[in-house]
């Protein structure tokens, strides 16, 4: 199973293993990631569920297709890295994939 590591705003890091196949949001809420609040469950109808990809993920996350960057307009600080966190599907590529929370979801 694929690692992944969140680090949240105040620095301090968690890191878990997630299903191939689930979302890293779906990672997140089940164990108990703080700063993914994830209110629309995963539909990609809100932007509670926001990260920093880390720069040496970007390439192998991909960026966002145009409904995610529609919601992203309502994260809070947005980056060149921001991507809702629902819309990254956990593959075994992603061992080891790093992801900032911001200090607060829009």
């Amino acid at each position: 199973m694929p690692k992944i590591t969140f680090i949240d705003a105040r620095g301090e890091s968690r890191t878990v293993e997630g299903e191939t196949g689930s979302t890293v949001m779906e990672v997140a809420i089940r164990n108990g990631v703080p700063g993914i609040e994830a209110e629309c469950g995963g539909a990609c109808a809100c932007a509670t569920c926001h990260v920093y990809v880390d720069e040496a993920w970007t390439a192998k996350t991909g960026a966002p297709e145009s409904m995610e960057e529609d919601m992203l307009d309502f994260a809070f600080e947005v980056k060149p890295t921001s991507r809702l966190s629902c819309q990254i599907k956990v593959r075994d590529e992603l061992d080891g994939l790093v992801v900032r929370t911001p200090t607060r979801q829009g």
